[in-house]
């Protein structure tokens, strides 16, 4: 049955989940192990503490931590009292993570403590002031009413998650639902801020049917199955981590353990000590596992399902997932925010040669078509760009309806910007990206807008930012840099500024000082050159 037809809503579908599968173990989070039955009332609870503090259908939420119980928790019972999720890529530097607050007028925001070092809580304070009770938290987030740090303790203006829950005791459960009931599947869930050529982030509104709908696909198609144990790695601020993660295993009753940060041994061990059965990720993730020298000494014998995508996947890799670890089932897919996080993706029983070589056939209920610049479809084996039209298109960007009306044309196709071929059995394979887009360990990383950062940098006259071939990372920034006159700027001088600058994965591994960058006669750079001179 159609997700968005059995549970109406994402609140529906955790009552859903709490009621068909509740003494089977939900989250695993190292002690800590709940049952649906309790997630179903944490996240009721965190709904109630949603309502007192004001929230109302519609109103943005935001989450800014990593993957956790606590963010499954606060995330879904935002959604449940009515909101519309915000997740904050946790790589975000201060300034970045306020500038996505700011514009998408986020009234409550859950952030992290300290997480790889940072303060999360000091990074936002530096990038939008401080403020007190009356005035909010941060000043220069005037929305924002209210921001509930994850931990024990928090600094004045802000609230711990402890405090924040039992303010909502006494809001009456059935309030929650009533107010759960309010939604349906037109309503929106999310705003996932995706990065542009532009280099300003834009976020793809997606709504409860459009979600149900394609995890409920994404789920079948992978055979997702209530016994499996799922280690999401992915980052939950991304829809392969919160949606084929979350809301997949919430659907299938599988159980959820979350990882914060990718770490070959700690995926090891949890794999063993979990007897996790799926493993989604990036290439890179599950090269390393098959790489590691003490991969022998864990018991890998339970994983059984892995799906992959955002790169290139090499014959070999499937092969040896197949033949070393024995993994029955390895597919891959492709997606991108604006069309719901899924386009195509491959089906079970597909020749090893097609997963490493495509991305599979559009979903149900979509369609794919490679066409040239006027719009016009090619057959198959011409490359042009990747066209998607059906229900899992973004409903626009989020209050940017030039944006929207430059990305979705009039009879509803969406432009990916990405350069693809379709085979003449519709399998879809990725040849090169129109926005020079290119992916560092699974993250998108847009030239644009790593270019717009390091153009502030006083001693730069002129940058243009391309990715090239990593052997651990797939690929990584490279910038061609003009220095202004009489500067004495140095690559590492620039790579350590950036560092402070940027999110991690935005950071050129490599600097190259030029005297001037290639242009072509209407002034745009010629980035082939600089790729044929990298």
């Amino acid at each position: 049955m159609r997700g968005d037809v059995e549970w109406g809503s994402i609140p529906g579908l955790v009552r859903s989940a709490a009621e068909r599968h509740g003494d089977a173990e939900a989250v695993v989070e190292g002690r800590t192990r709940i049952s649906y039955a309790e997630l179903g009332a944490r996240v009721e609870r965190a709904a109630a503490a949603c309502l007192a503090h004001g929230v109302e259908v519609g109103d943005r939420v935001a989450v800014w931590a990593p993957n956790s119980l606590d963010w499954i928790v606060a995330a879904l019972g935002a959604v449940s009292a009515g909101a519309v999720l915000v997740p904050l890529n946790t790589r975000f530097k201060g300034t970045e993570a306020a500038d996505v607050l700011r514009r998408s007028g986020t009234r409550l925001l859950f952030v992290t403590g300290t997480f790889l070092g940072t303060s999360y809580v000091a990074s936002l304070r530096r990038a939008a002031g401080e403020g007190d009770a009356a005035s909010g938290p941060l000043p220069g987030l005037p929305a924002l009413r209210q921001a509930v740090v994850l931990s024990e303790d928090a600094p004045p203006g802000f609230r711990t998650w402890k405090d924040f829950l039992a303010s909502g005791e006494g809001v009456d459960g059935r309030e929650v639902r009533e107010r759960a009931g309010q939604l349906d599947g037109s309503c929106a869930s999310d705003i996932i801020f995706t990065s542009g050529t532009t280099g300003r982030p834009k976020g793809a509104l997606i709504t409860h049917a459009q979600t149900l709908r394609a995890y409920e696909i994404w789920a079948d198609l992978a055979g997702l199955r209530p016994a499996d144990r799922y280690l999401i790695v992915n980052p939950f601020f991304h829809t392969f981590g919160y949606k084929a993660g979350v809301i997949a295993c919430l659907m299938r009753g599988a159980t959820m353990i979350p990882q914060p940060v990718f770490n070959v041994d700690t995926a090891l061990a949890n794999i063993a000590a979990e007897r996790v059965s799926v493993l989604p990720g990036p290439p890179t993730l599950h090269q390393s596992l098959l790489d590691h020298p003490a991969r022998d000494a864990h018991d890998l014998s339970a994983l059984r399902l892995v799906v992959t995508g955002a790169a290139v996947v090499p014959l070999r890799l499937v092969e040896r997932l197949r033949g070393e670890l024995g993994v029955g089932t390895v597919l891959t897919a492709y997606g991108l925010s604006e069309a719901s996080g899924i386009v195509t993706m491959c089906r079970r029983g597909d020749d090893p040669t097609v997963i490493a070589s495509t991305s599979g056939r559009a979903i149900p209920g979509t369609e794919v078509r490679i066409a040239d610049g006027a719009g016009a479809p090619l057959g198959p084996g011409v490359p042009g760009e990747v066209l998607v039209r059906g229900f899992n298109v973004m409903r626009g960007y989020y209050e940017d309806e030039t944006a929207t009306a430059e990305a979705i044309t009039e009879d509803g196709w969406l432009r990916t910007g990405d350069v693809g071929v379709l085979d003449p059995a519709g399998n879809l394979r990725i040849t090169d990206r129109l926005k020079d887009m290119f992916i560092v360990g699974g993250f998108n990383a847009y030239p644009a807008e790593i270019e717009q950062l390091l153009g502030l940098h006083p001693d730069i006259a002129d940058v243009a930012v391309i990715g090239v071939p990593d052997p651990r990372l797939g690929e990584v920034g490279k910038a061609f840099v003009v220095r202004r006159p009489d500067a004495t700027l140095t690559a590492d001088d620039l790579i350590a500024w950036s560092r402070r600058e940027m999110a991690n994965y935005k950071v050129p591994r490599s600097v190259e000082f030029v005297p001037d960058l290639p242009r072509n006669a209407s002034g745009k750079v010629v980035k082939g050159e600089l790729r044929r001179r990298a």
